[in-house]
């Protein structure tokens, strides 16, 4: 898949460490008083359908995200980074270029090929840490490709496959993923301008093993056939409108969902796909819960049982990210990471941090962390 392997279940960008996180990129900070996972439901009715299918992810940053530097020949002897000469770093996003909003790639090269023709400085906006900044730069000829260049590798777009989490038929909103997409090459979070799901089949397994997590690989179907768009990227997961319940689920209607609180050791059922579109229910044990005072992405720690899974994945691999996790009828939250020294062990987060994300659960009297999936 092109683009980024998201954290861990995201077969979009990777990142890489003793635990992985199954999707990967964007962040908000805001924090506010209140209710935590350990205390009750401040809706006990809410419902919403467990999801499971696998989906393709597509978005684009809402700017044009620096990812690396490169050296401009300009002569023999000389070769020269405008862009790191003038300070701008790998994370940082362009916002503008004298003022010419950035949404794609393209429109940047049309501002410095004329630049550089006029003799002209770029006045570029970028933000960095959240924070707005400006660099002025010269654009430097590369003799050997006649073209204007800024000494930057830059991105706009991500693609991969996650697996969606739920969908709210009452709100018509979808969570999916569990963890937020980060770029693949900067680990920056991805700030969404805009994006869309769609239907994804899978088409082989790459097992996990220990040292090795594995993947699921995947195509697109019906690119045209968009299930949801995408609003926002959180440490939860991505978040969006989508108007009906998508093909292959487990479930029509909806089931409760449990607070934090809720949460117990012992057997659960997590919903995924491991061949074509088809969610299943593979039996797991979760052997440890967080009585989290505040949202945090590690949960619980789950364990597969099911032999069914381990046979055909190896435990828990790329592209599950997002997968539901039910215990006693309820839908509890979702596979978020793996740990790398033992794949058939993860975490997972409570689907009441998803929900509030959402719009779901409304976000009063809640708190809201910056928190990075690693």
């Amino acid at each position: 898949m092109p683009g980024l392997l998201l954290a861990f279940f995201l077969s979009l960008s990777g990142v890489t460490g003793t635990v992985r996180s199954s999707a990967s990129s964007l962040g908000i900070d805001t924090k506010a008083a209140g209710i935590s996972a350990t205390e009750e439901s401040p809706n006990p009715e809410l419902k919403v359908i467990p999801g499971g299918q696998t989906i393709g992810v597509k978005v684009k940053s809402a700017g044009v995200l620096i990812v690396g530097h490169h050296l401009v020949e300009v002569s023999k002897q000389s070769k020269v980074s405008p862009g790191e000469n003038c300070g701008l770093l790998p994370g940082d996003l362009m916002i503008s270029i004298d003022g010419v909003k950035l949404d794609e790639v393209s429109r940047v090269a049309k501002l410095v090929e004329h630049a550089g023709k006029t003799d002209a400085y770029l006045s570029i906006t970028y933000k960095r840490g959240g924070k707005e900044r400006i660099a002025k730069l010269k654009p430097a000829y590369d003799r050997n490709d006649h073209v204007w260049r800024l000494g930057l590798y830059i991105r706009d777009s991500a693609a991969g496959v996650g697996t969606l989490t739920f969908y709210a038929p009452n709100q018509s909103v979808y969570g999916a993923l569990g963890h937020v997409i980060t770029d693949m090459n900067t680990g920056t979070p991805i700030v969404v301008g805009s994006g869309h799901i769609i239907q994804s089949s899978v088409t082989s397994i790459s097992k996990s093993q220990d040292g090795d997590p594995g993947e699921k690989r995947a195509i697109f179907l019906k690119e045209s056939q968009v299930l949801g768009n995408v609003e926002s990227n959180t440490q939860f997961g991505i978040f969006g409108k989508m108007t009906r319940n998508p093909e292959h689920s487990l479930y029509q209607e909806p089931i409760p969902v449990a607070m934090g609180s809720e949460v117990k050791e012992g057997p659960a059922q997590i919903l995924t796909v491991v061949d074509g579109q088809q969610v299943e229910r593979f039996d797991v044990q979760i052997i440890h819960v967080a009585r989290q005072q505040q949202p945090a992405t590690k949960g619980m720690v789950l364990r597969i049982t099911d032999s069914r899974l381990i046979d055909k994945t190896g435990g828990i691999v790329q592209g599950m990210s997002g997968s539901p996790i039910v215990q006693n009828g309820k839908l509890i939250g979702a596979v978020t990471h793996v740990f790398v020294n033992d794949p058939k062990s993860g975490y997972g987060c409570f689907i009441e941090w998803m929900l509030r994300d959402s719009g779901v659960l409304h976000q009063q009297n809640m708190i809201s962390p910056h928190l990075k999936a690693v």
